[in-house]
């Protein structure tokens, strides 16, 4: 099977699918599949269509346990993998930058590279018996796609060091009581569970979606006051579409109010 197939794609009305389908390999991601997870971002990021992103393992030993270690060496030197954004072979940084949410559904285990793709994601929703870590630092070096800078702001600096730190796995509980993961439920309920919250949310008016995941994104880095004045701007950009003033005739006509993205 070509390394490209392994990552499957498709959509299910507003909603993208995207599995990372490698699952003898513990879903471990190589060169190849990364390029395609970045195609495949864009697509999301430039069909109207699509509202919300969902991304999943293949079977039920993994999310994913990161990058294929024996195909390191096909990032090239350590400048061209330095530079592998330049190459499309970044997987992580197109999901960062995405302006659709994103929603990881996890079963298993959520390690290394796996754990930024999840990290990346605005909603983890995972079973019991998932696990997750940060391993590199064990085999002589750490994460290069969000782990050390990202992952403090989602669970405080003392946990992701604890984690990153001693590249230790955790367990499901641990994940949620840290704040990592927002939902937890049994590996039967997985999908459901993720479907159900990205229909939810592929209800509500895009432009006000994106607009309020930009904002959630960027306050993370940056000041209080200089959060405060990104979101009014953007509640002005909302309060000027189509849709606020359609949610607005919904909410007086007492019923249910249809979005165009307008």
């Amino acid at each position: 099977m070509k390394e490209l197939n392994r990552i499957g794609f498709r959509t299910e009305g507003a909603i993208a699918r995207l599995t990372i389908d490698r699952p003898e390999k513990m879903n471990a991601i190589t060169a190849a599949m990364g390029g395609e997870i970045a195609r495949l971002a864009d697509v999301v990021d430039r069909d109207d269509a699509i509202k919300v992103l969902v991304i999943e393992g293949a079977g039920d030993r993994a999310f994913s346990a990161g990058s294929d270690v024996n195909m390191l060496d096909d990032l090239g030197t350590p400048w061209e993998g330095r530079n592998r954004a330049d190459y499309d072979r970044d997987y992580v940084a197109p999901l960062l930058s995405l302006r659709k949410p994103a929603i990881a559904a996890i079963d298993g285990y959520c390690l290394g590279g796996g754990l930024e793709v999840a990290m990346a994601c605005d909603i983890r929703v995972a079973t019991r018996r998932s696990s997750f870590g940060a391993p590199e630092v064990q085999r002589g070096w750490h994460a290069g796609s969000g782990n050390t800078s990202i992952l403090p702001r989602l669970v405080g600096y003392g946990n992701a060091a604890l984690w990153i730190l001693t590249g230790d796995i955790f367990p499901a509980e641990e994940a949620h009581r840290v704040g990592f993961v927002q939902v937890l439920c049994a590996p039967e309920d997985l999908e459901a569970t993720a479907m159900r919250i990205a229909e939810r949310i592929a209800r509500n008016p895009p432009i006000a979606v994106q607009s309020a995941k930009t904002i959630i994104r960027q306050s993370q880095g940056t000041s209080v006051a200089q959060g405060l004045a990104w979101e009014n701007d953007g509640y002005t950009l909302c309060m000027m579409t189509e849709d606020a003033r359609e949610g607005m005739r919904a909410f007086a006509d007492k019923r249910e109010p249809v979005f165009r993205g307008k």
